[in-house]
């Protein structure tokens, strides 16, 4: 397939990373001709400087014979002046757009899209993305990562494992045998900084970052076999007004349980916007780094500190000064991937990252036809991917021994006529049942060739 990305920023490299991967025909536009240079060095693109909205940019670029294009620049208007261009100059049939500002997001001008307007076929908002990924971490405090799968009957859980956990040093096979009625599994290890699908024989240790997989019925019960309790969260400080923050605060405010949030926004315009939007929720006014305003905030006595500004390092700070302050729980936005390692020596809880977020959400709407989800883990990783099995699959029909995954895959979840089943060796998997499948990067093509899909248009 020929794809053109728009954009050779973070989300745009990222995602050009992933289809060059997998053998597509990509090429990268951007106006800055250092991070061209850089996308055509590191990976399998060609690459073209100019102006992404104009058609003799995209003409050069193979806008005459492309099959997508994906509009990740960073201004909104070029992102969908560009999707115009590709429709009505080259006729691409496939158009994929990144829009922040949330007046173009509203519902209700939603018809603007249309092939007859602004023909956009896919609208990918991050800080809605975030804004999501945030209250995902909010609900599962004892977790550094979290997301969905399956209709909401299963979730992807990211736990620290540290000392006090009572199944350290054990087998993973020794788990099955103990917890034999719970639907958990272990699909991912990260020791020492290298992420790995972990073997039957493998053992967990302190300091260990898992990924485990679970029934959405037995998320408590799953965290405190790993040696977590899951703390209600009544009462919330969010660091920063803008979009993030406002629709996250905005979210917890339509919840049906109470939570009391408290917002801290240095920009005293957007504070005083952001008070006219809200209804319960407190504004404060001034720097998120002022232990006075935190003391203010009550920030040792809230459950969980949101620092999302756009400034990663403030957000950092924010959140070690809160947790200083007493705060048990502290959840930043970090747009540096650098930056994450010093999450844990700094006592950071959780991290968002923006950028992957995103890529997951570009992902899910380019892979073929029965992919539901995609999710990307840590640095583009690993995937976890969603897929209904068709009757052209490989799989379809076998039992799971005798499925040849790649050492780098392991089936999370099998969900059979909307009932959720734990896999083991002897679990047959089906036309129509929908799997959830770990995978480390190099061997996602390997899992879409079992699945008989490919990134492609429907």
């Amino acid at each position: 397939m020929k794809v053109i990305i728009c954009g050779a920023g973070q989300v745009g490299w990222q995602i050009a990373r992933h289809l060059s991967g997998e053998r597509n025909d990509v090429t990268v536009v951007d106006m800055n001709a250092e991070l061209v240079r850089r996308a055509t060095e590191t990976l399998d693109v060609g690459g073209v400087t100019g102006h992404a909205s104009y058609p003799d940019v995209l003409e050069r670029a193979g806008a005459r014979d492309a099959d997508m294009i994906i509009a990740a620049t960073h201004l909104d208007e070029v992102n969908m002046v560009t999707c115009q261009v590709a429709h009505s100059v080259f006729a691409i049939s496939r158009k994929i757009a990144r829009l922040r500002s949330q007046s173009y997001l509203d519902a209700i001008y939603s018809d603007l899209y249309r092939r007859d307007h602004m023909p956009i076929d896919v609208v990918i908002s991050p800080e809605r993305e975030v804004a999501e990924a945030a209250l995902q971490r909010l609900a599962a405090p004892a977790t550094f990562d979290t997301e969905s799968f399956l209709d909401g009957k299963a979730q992807l859980l990211g736990i620290t494992i540290d000392e006090a956990c009572p199944v350290i040093n054990t087998p993973l096979r020794q788990l099955t045998d103990l917890f034999s009625t719970l639907q958990a599994i272990v699909v991912g290890i990260r020791r020492s900084g290298t992420l790995f699908a972990p073997a039957a024989g493998d053992q967990i240790f302190a300091g260990d970052e898992c990924y485990v997989f679970s029934a959405t019925t037995d998320v408590n019960r799953t965290l405190e076999i790993f040696g977590k309790t899951n703390r209600k969260q009544e009462r919330i400080v969010i660091l920063g007004g803008g979009n993030v923050g406002l629709a996250v605060a905005k979210a917890l405010e339509a919840r049906a349980d109470r939570v009391r949030v408290k917002m801290i926004e240095k920009n005293r315009t957007q504070a005083e916007a952001a008070a006219d939007a809200l209804e319960r929720t407190i504004v404060l006014h001034g720097d998120g780094l002022d232990e006075a305003i935190q003391a203010e905030a009550n920030v040792a006595n809230a459950d969980a500190i949101l620092a999302v500004t756009d400034d990663d390092k403030t957000n950092m700070l924010a959140a070690v000064r809160a947790k200083a302050m007493g705060c048990p729980m502290a959840i930043c936005l970090a747009n540096d991937p650098t930056l994450v390692p010093l999450m844990g020596p700094l006592n950071i809880d959780a991290y968002i990252n923006p950028r992957a977020t995103t890529v997951s959400s570009i992902l899910r709407h380019i892979r073929h036809g029965r992919v539901r989800n995609v999710y990307s883990i840590g640095d583009a990783e690993a995937e976890v991917i969603e897929a209904q099995v068709l009757s052209t699959s490989p799989i379809a029909g076998e039992r799971i021994r005798d499925i040849p995954f790649p050492e780098g895959v392991l089936l999370g979840a099998v969900m059979k006529d909307g009932k959720l089943v734990k896999p083991t060796g002897s679990t047959r998997i089906d036309e129509g049942d929908v799997i959830a499948i770990f995978a480390m990067a190099d061997d996602v093509p390997e899992v879409e060739r079992l699945l008989q899909v490919s990134i492609d248009f429907f």
